[in-house]
């Protein structure tokens, strides 16, 4: 699957969300992650992150796609991803 997580984490948590994301995917924006991950990477990619995020304090939304075929990714401006896929 493709996965592309986005959030708003308190400053204080803000690193530690980006170093343990880096584990699983590509960093595309300074709050956007995205990549192909395993089913079993992504339940425990969740279990980590639900670990970290403080539940009133903190947003992470997850937008789940079958595989990277189905989205047309396009960057306008200064492109800061350790991975791009520019269609």
């Amino acid at each position: 699957m493709f996965v592309i997580v986005v959030y708003d984490i308190n400053v204080d948590r803000v690193a530690k969300v980006c170093a343990y994301l880096r584990k699983y995917l590509y960093r595309v924006q300074n709050s956007v992650f995205e990549g192909e991950i395993t089913k079993g990477q992504f339940a425990r990619m969740k279990s980590g992150l639900k670990s970290i995020v403080v539940d009133d304090e903190d947003t992470v939304r997850i937008y789940i796609l079958p595989h990277d075929n189905v989205v047309a990714i396009e960057s306008i401006g200064k492109d800061i991803s350790e991975f791009c896929q520019i269609i």
